[in-house]
């Protein structure tokens, strides 16, 4: 009886603890994620007036949407522009701050100090710097004959200048993970590797990716997640131009929701955003726990 008793309050006890983070999942975002399924499904105006059930009729304009495609083609050239760099950068710097045994904390603060700053105020900032007529950048550029092109209002080098600002803004986030990955490898495994003759790089790919492969499987799929959902710096110093080159899935969702007007069609597709999103790391995951087998 008493250790039934322990157990109960102990499960009470659990419960409690998760009571706060459940509610408020609950309130942003199991509740507006249920509210998008079912705006998806009615046709109404933004003062909700003449609501009608349509089925899929929104769905099946959504896969006959030019600028839908396009979206996601953005969102994908984006993830994969910034992703693999994310992850290689952040775990080549992190490593070399585990190594480093002066100024440690300092450097790993300065590193992360991008991660906590409002992506508007560096997306503001940098547009400034890097604008061709006022910005530092161009001026100082100039002054030894180098003419920066104007990289938000070029096709070509809108999307490149975005993905650069989201490698610089997000890197330091993943190296402080990976560094709390690599300080829970054990000393003995690169003892071991030092016996056997092994050189850093072998070490490098035979004892530390092995085993910061959980932590580098965390790092992705966080990763590709928050690159789906790039909106920030796109809304702020383009607004998805020059000619839709930059527009993502999240900018298209509000354009159709704040500037069309379109509620419902922009709940569909926040929903095929969900599923997209939900597909990729459920793919990513069963191919990065395959990997961390191939290494065991």
């Amino acid at each position: 009886m008493k250790q039934k008793s322990l157990a109960f309050r102990e499960a009470r006890a659990g419960r409690l603890f998760i009571l706060p983070t459940m509610l408020i999942l609950a309130v942003f975002v199991f509740v507006p994620l249920l509210v998008s399924f079912v705006f998806s499904v009615l046709r109404f105006d933004m003062l909700f007036n003449n609501i009608s059930f349509i089925m899929l009729d929104n769905y099946k304009r959504l896969f006959a949407d030019s600028r839908f495609y396009n979206a996601l083609w953005n969102t994908v050239v984006y993830t994969l522009g910034t992703v693999p760099l994310q992850i290689i950068l952040s775990l080549l710097v992190a490593v070399a701050v585990q190594q480093q045994k002066f100024f440690n904390k300092l450097v790993r603060s300065i590193y992360f100090l991008p991660a906590i700053t409002s992506m508007a105020i560096v997306a503001i900032v940098l547009g400034f710097l890097i604008d061709t007529n006022i910005g530092a950048f161009s001026y100082y550029l100039s002054l030894i004959g180098i003419r920066l092109p104007r990289l938000l209002n070029d096709p070509v080098w809108a999307m490149p200048t975005i993905i650069f600002i989201g490698i610089w803004k997000n890197f330091g986030f993943n190296m402080v993970i990976l560094v709390a990955g690599l300080q829970g490898i054990p000393d003995s495994f690169y003892e071991a590797a030092d016996i056997d003759g092994a050189n850093p790089v072998q070490k490098f790919f035979g004892v530390t990716i092995p085993q910061v492969m959980p932590t580098l499987t965390f790092v992705l799929i966080n990763s590709v997640i928050s690159s789906f959902q790039v909106f920030d710096q796109v809304f702020i110093l383009t607004q998805g131009g020059p000619l839709f080159r930059t527009e993502t899935m999240v900018q298209y969702i509000y354009t159709s929701a704040f500037k069309n007007y379109d509620m419902p069609y922009a709940s569909t597709v926040a929903v095929a955003l969900l599923i997209i999103t939900l597909a990729a790391s459920r793919l990513m995951l069963q191919n990065m726990r395959k990997g961390e087998g191939d290494f065991e």
